[in-house]
């Protein structure tokens, strides 16, 4: 049976960008020899101002029964107020693909690897950005994905039509936090070489504990769970402390754990240490489903101009063929995957077939010959 893949191109860039991951995952399982079939589902706010919902009819269920899905990315920009189009209740279009598939398929962890590749600018300092050593930072976020604030639990209140007050409701539970952390520190185990730094495999548990109720549990059974793994070191970090030591020293860290909100804002600022969001990939896994994605938005004013960098969704294809390979134990599919990053590794270390935000705009290739070089480099590593 051929692997059944969902692809959901969204909005703006995420068709592009999500056009040039599927040729690479064509090509990939072509030279494996896996067989594999595509279904493409729009959604998105495009999609809801045409047909008044975000998605169509049945996409829900389509999800359920993928081996893989892969996401582009949601957000059109509304024409009567700032803003992304938002549904009725509230929620933006294109929620049900993204927050919806999150929690409908109980894609509990949200991994965020954050790795600079040899020859990446990294961009703190903006224009005058510079070349780190690429060794210097290597570690992962895992974020809970299916509660604390993104849950949306709350409500407006509107005496007289008028809104008054809104309320965002954060919870967080022991069950979520138990097998989110479980699963940082079972990452931490398998990854091989520890922080940069020091080689110590090392879990950084990320709150606010000295103020949230929530946080402070989330600490406490943090501090329960690895008990259970005491070959890993357990770290402690205030999440407004850790977000100037991520940037002032990101090479002590290997693996981080965090709640949902903290580590969205977290996972953005992480970045910009490994060459902006065209190369920043989101693994959105359960135990039963994957969403791979890049992490980048819509980006509606780069739509359609073969511009945009295609590498972060490149890079989400290989991770997530690399985690179905995995899950069914077929290590033609892993190594497949493992030819993916390989051959974008190959590419940046060239130079000289990169976007415009990796090398500025007088000296960038389209989107398209980025992404027809990888699959170059590709055919080198799986052979004809």
């Amino acid at each position: 049976m051929p692997y059944d893949v969902v692809l959901l191109p969204g909005d703006g860039i995420g068709p592009e960008v999500l056009g040039e991951g599927r040729k690479v995952l064509e090509l990939a399982c072509s030279r494996a020899g896996i067989a594999v079939e595509t279904t493409s589902i729009p959604c998105g706010g495009r999609y809801f101002l045409e047909h008044g919902r975000d998605w169509p009819e049945g996409a829900e269920q389509r999800c359920e029964r993928a081996d893989l899905i892969l996401l582009g990315a949601v957000g059109w920009p509304a024409t009567d107020r700032p803003g992304p189009v938002l549904m009725p209740d509230g929620r933006m279009a294109g929620w049900s693909a993204v927050i919806g598939n999150r929690t409908r398929l109980d894609l509990y962890a949200n991994i965020r690897p954050v790795k600079l590749l040899a020859g990446v600018r990294h961009q703190v300092h903006g224009s005058h950005r510079a070349v780190w050593e690429a060794g210097k930072v290597d570690l992962v976020f895992v974020r809970e994905n299916t509660e604390g604030l993104h849950a949306g639990i709350g409500g407006v209140l509107q005496p007289g039509g008028v809104k008054e007050v809104a309320i965002d409701t954060r919870v967080i539970t022991r069950k979520a936090s138990e097998r989110i952390i479980r699963k940082a520190f079972e990452l931490c185990r398998e990854r091989s070489r520890g922080a940069p730094q020091d080689g110590v495999k090392r879990v950084t548990c990320i709150a606010k504990d000295n103020l949230l109720k929530g946080c402070q549990l989330f600490v406490e059974v943090f501090a329960e769970v690895g008990r259970s793994f005491p070959d890993v070191e357990k770290d402690y970090a205030i999440v407004d402390a850790f977000a100037q030591a991520l940037i002032a020293q990101p090479e002590r860290y290997d693996v981080c754990v965090t709640t949902n909100l903290f580590g969205d804002i977290l996972t953005d600022l992480a970045a910009v240490l490994q060459g902006g969001m065209g190369l920043a990939v989101g693994c959105n896994v359960g135990d039963a489903h994957g969403m791979f994605e890049p992490i980048h938005g819509s980006a509606p004013a780069l739509a359609g101009k073969d511009k945009a960098n295609p590498l972060a969704m490149i890079l989400a294809v290989g991770e997530g063929m690399r985690w179905l390979g995995r899950r069914r134990g077929d290590e033609a599919l892993s190594r497949a995957g493992r030819a993916v990053e390989d051959a974008v590794v190959s590419v940046i270390s060239e130079g000289s077939t990169l976007t415009f935000d990796l090398v500025g705009e007088e000296r960038a290739a389209r989107m398209s010959e980025v992404g027809e070089a990888v699959r170059r480099e590709m055919g080198k590593r799986l052979g004809p």
